[in-house]
C-alpha cells in the first residue's frame, strides 16, 4: 500500500538539505520532528531506532546532521512505512523502515538493542476527538498509552543508551512518571512559541541506568515579537538555525 504520486507535496527542511515526500491530507511533519532530531546526542557509529517513524522526518533530520549512523525505523502504517523508505531514497539515507505495532516488536528489531531511541508518541489521549484522516488520527490521538511507548523504547535500549521524545508540556508529569527509576541523566528542554509564554512542548532525553541529578535547560524560543505580526515566519535566531542549519540543540545564541 502507498501514497498516489498526486496526493504527494514535495517539502524541503533544513534549509533544503532535505527533501521530503509527505501526503496533502493527512499527518505532515513540521518543526516537532526537526527539533526531536535537533536533541538527541548521537554520534556517527551508533546505532538508532525511531518509534513511529511516519513519513520519516526526524529520522532523516537526524541523518542529514549526523553521517553514518546505523539508523531504523518503525512504522504501524503501511503507507507510512513506504513513505518512509522512498524519502530515504530520495536523499540517499541508509534507513531500514520495518512494518509493525510497538506493543508486538517485529523480531528484528526484538532481537538487538540500540544506542538511541527517538519517538514524538500521539499527544492526545484515546477520549480526544480524532481526525477523519486516518494518518492524522494515528499520528495524534494514542492507541497505545504513553507508558507504554516509553516502555518498549526502554526494552530496545542498551545500557547506557539514550532515550529522547518530544511531547505536550502539559504531560511532562506522565512522561517522567513513566521513565521514574528507570533512566537517570535526564534532561529537559522546554519549547516556548514566544517570550514570556509558557512552554508548549518538552524535549525530554533520558539515559538508560545512568545516575545524576535531573537538567531543567532554559526554553528555547522559538517566535520572536510578543505576537505574530506578518505573514512568513517570525522564528527566533535559535529556533533558525536547528530549523535552517541543522544545528543541534541546546544551541548557544
Amino acid at each position: 500500500m502507498s501514497f498516489p504520486e498526486d496526493a504527494l507535496t514535495r517539502d524541503a527542511f533544513l534549509g533544503g538539505r532535505l527533501t521530503l515526500l509527505q501526503p496533502r491530507r493527512g499527518y505532515r511533519a513540521a518543526a516537532d520532528p526537526v527539533f526531536l532530531a535537533a536533541f538527541v546526542p548521537a554520534a556517527a557509529g551508533q546505532s538508532v531506532l525511531e518509534l513511529g517513524c511516519g513519513a520519516g522526518a526526524a529520522s532523516l533530520c537526524l541523518a542529514a546532521r549526523v553521517p553514518g549512523l546505523d539508523l531504523h525505523g518503525l512504522e504501524l502504517q503501511a503507507d507510512y512505512a513506504d513513505l518512509a523508505r522512498r524519502n530515504a531514497a530520495l536523499n540517499g539515507i541508509g534507513f531500514t523502515v520495518h512494518e509493525g505495532d510497538l506493543r508486538a516488536m517485529p523480531t528484528a528489531l526484538a532481537a538487538r538493542n540500540f544506542d538511541h531511541l527517538l519517538m514524538n508518541p500521539p499527544f492526545h489521549p484515546a477520549a480526544a476527538s480524532p481526525s477523519p484522516l486516518p494518518g492524522r488520527a494515528a499520528a495524534h490521538t494514542e492507541d497505545a498509552p504513553l507508558g507504554i511507548w516509553i516502555g518498549a523504547a526502554l526494552r530496545r535500549l542498551r545500557p547506557q543508551g539514550c532515550l529522547t521524545l518530544i511531547h505536550l508540556a502539559a504531560r511532562l508529569d506522565e512522561v517522567l512518571a513513566a521513565i521514574a527509576g528507570r533512566t537517570g541523566r535526564i534532561e529537559i528542554l522546554p519549547l516556548a512559541p514566544r517570550e514570556g509564554r509558557p512552554a508548549s512542548r518538552v524535549l525530554v532525553r533520558a539515559v538508560k541506568g545512568a545516575a545524576s541529578p535531573l537538567v531543567l535547560h532554559p526554553p528555547l524560543v522559538l517566535h520572536a515579537g510578543l505576537r505574530h505580526l506578518h505573514d512568513g515566519d517570525d522564528y527566533t535566531v535559535r529556533a533558525t538555525r536547528v530549523l535552517r542549519e541543522a544545528a543541534p540543540l541546546p544551541c548557544p545564541e
